[in-house]
């Protein structure tokens, strides 16, 4: 079984509106939800052994402030993730192989939207159906979908193959 955890970037700032999106940051709403997630993150059991990473500025940060919490884990920053489409995060999905220490049966994506919610949508073929019209109906920035897929191998995975296992904001967790 494979585990595919989708995090949407913390809030960013847009305090200075001349600075290229690519380089904005993470304003206080952001920062603070980062840790809130990390502990969901914990929480739920999950355990990346792969972390995809956009290469902005605030998915970094998202990134920098879960560590601590969710451990180390081998980290990939890709410049082909900054506002990848749904297809173009599915593909690059099913090239995760196997080195030497194996396959990583899961996997944590830190991306953008448009494109990070179609994927979410995309992938998940069944789940809680409160979870799932959720889902559909928007991916807030720090939101985490859990897709698990039946598949062993990442090249495997395809539309609507996925169990939407869990759909978290930090709005969830700052009503728990």
């Amino acid at each position: 079984m494979l585990t595919l955890a989708l995090l949407r970037h913390a809030k960013s700032s847009w305090d200075q509106p001349a600075l290229d999106d690519f380089d904005r940051p993470l304003n206080a709403r952001g920062e603070a939800a980062v840790p809130v997630m990390g502990r969901a993150i914990v929480d739920l059991g999950l355990a990346p052994e792969l972390v995809l990473c956009s290469t902005s500025r605030r998915t970094r940060a998202t990134l920098t402030g879960l560590l601590p919490l969710i451990g180390s884990t081998t980290i990939e920053f890709e410049d082909r993730l900054y506002l990848a489409s749904a297809q173009d995060l599915i593909g690059r999905l099913q090239h995760v192989t196997q080195d030497d220490d194996g396959q990583p049966s899961s996997v944590l994506v830190i991306g953008h939207n448009p494109g990070l919610h179609s994927c979410a949508v995309m992938l998940a073929g069944r789940g809680d159906a409160r979870a799932m019209i959720r889902l559909q109906d928007k991916f807030p920035t720090g939101a985490l979908a859990v897709i698990g897929f039946e598949a062993t191998a990442w090249r495997d995975i395809a539309a609507a193959t996925g169990v939407l296992e869990r759909f978290i904001t930090p709005k969830d967790r700052a009503r728990d």
